[in-house]
């Protein structure tokens, strides 16, 4: 590694942190808290960052928590941004400091990443290190869905109250190794869309169906004529998904119910194959329906846009990674990844990068009731996020 990166941080920095940050998490761990009701992880970060000696603004978009900090006569700014909230899942991991909280649970590691950005506060208020200004958002109710914690920061005026020439975040990666730094420059997270479907037959007796319209033999056949989309609607070399998450109808086995529910969930990378998806979803499902003598409402609705990286961002980050791991540890170019994420609204509004950081190649997958984030990537997501925050806010990074 060249000398020239020898005064910003490195892993080894904060080694001396690796028990107090495992401690953080575990106690977040075990006191989860669901989407827009993150009330008391906010306060602890809020409590956190007020000791360190930042500005601390509560309650942005709902139990948001902005810590400022400025140093220096730079003129840059710089924003980093972890979410905070947990799943409805009833943990099943095992680990001792398994959620205390009946159906909730970190599943999606936001735990971890609220910590290594506490770690890096901690270590950026003890070095001052830099020269500008740094804003450590933590966000609310990123699993939120519809009106999510980073549309609701944006509202409250996050970046006219908070302003950056860039924003950065991460996720971990199940799979991938820990440690390891993952990048993507352009669409790098898919636009997630939801679609609600009602369908309405006509109930009777289990042993007379030609008297009834059966709605469950309505919603099966569609479950079958759906998987066409993607596969013969859209164009082979571009990236599209939809799954049925949900099916729900009838509660009497000699019962033909009235109605049938479906929720399908719906991905993609272009906006034209969005909207393919869109018309062809709408199309089928109102012909398919109408054809077996039933009727149908649709609600679908438009989630989170695409997540595009600025290449310029992604690249500077790309090369933090590098010269804290090495790179044998910094995968590039990395995705697209067919998850979606509330920080593509931040991107809409301003450059940056969002990344991925390794889990471990056995972690159980985010969502999963068995998932633990990995408490070795504490110290090294937040010695990344110290060099990132030291090398974008260096005295002479502008003109670098």
């Amino acid at each position: 590694m060249s000398t020239a990166y020898k005064a910003y941080c490195q892993v080894g920095d904060l080694a001396d942190a690796q028990d107090f940050l495992t401690q953080i998490r575990h106690q977040l761990h075990r006191n989860p808290e669901l989407s827009f009701k993150e009330a008391a992880t906010a306060e602890m970060v809020a409590s956190r960052l007020t000791e360190w000696g930042y500005e601390v603004t509560r309650n942005v978009g709902g139990h948001g928590v902005v810590g400022r900090m400025q140093l220096g006569d730079g003129q840059r700014k710089v924003s980093l941004r972890a979410d905070m909230d947990a799943l409805p899942i009833l943990e099943a991991s095992g680990v001792q400091h398994a959620s205390q909280v009946a159906g909730a649970m970190h599943a999606c590691g936001h735990d971890g990443h609220t910590t290594m950005l506490l770690g890096a506060a901690r270590q950026l208020a003890r070095t001052k290190q830099f020269s500008g200004t740094l804003n450590l958002v933590f966000q609310p109710a990123e699993e939120g869905g519809r009106n999510s914690g980073a549309q609701q920061m944006i509202a409250d005026g996050l970046f006219e109250r908070f302003p950056c020439d860039a924003i950065f975040g991460l996720h971990n990666h199940p799979g991938a190794p820990a440690g390891t730094f993952l990048f993507g420059s352009g669409p790098f997270m898919s636009a997630s869309d939801t679609v609600e479907i009602l369908i309405h037959g006509k109930g009777g007796h289990a042993a007379r169906p030609h008297l009834a319209v059966d709605p469950i033999l309505i919603a099966g056949s569609l479950v079958m004529a759906l998987q066409s989309v993607v596969a013969r609607n859209i164009d082979p070399v571009q990236t599209a998904v939809v799954t049925i998450g949900t099916l729900n109808a009838g509660i009497a086995n000699n019962v033909i119910p009235e109605s049938a529910s479906m929720g399908l969930s719906v991905r993609s990378f272009h906006p034209a194959v969005r909207d393919r998806l869109q018309q062809r979803i709408t199309e089928l499902v109102t012909q398919h329906v109408a054809g077996y003598g039933g009727t149908v409402e649709i609600d679908y609705h438009r989630g989170h846009p695409v997540l595009v990286n600025s290449a310029a961002e992604t690249e500077f980050a790309r090369g933090v990674a590098e010269e804290l791991v090495g790179s044998e540890r910094t995968v590039a170019p990395f995705g697209p990844v067919t998850g979606s994420e509330d920080f593509a609204h931040y991107l809409l509004h301003r450059p940056g990068c969002f990344l991925r950081l390794g889990n471990g190649e056995a972690s159980p997958m985010l969502h999963n009731a068995a998932y633990d984030f990995n408490d070795a990537n504490l110290t090294v997501g937040a010695a990344y996020w110290t060099r990132l925050v030291e090398r974008f806010l260096a005295p002479d990074a502008a003109a670098a």
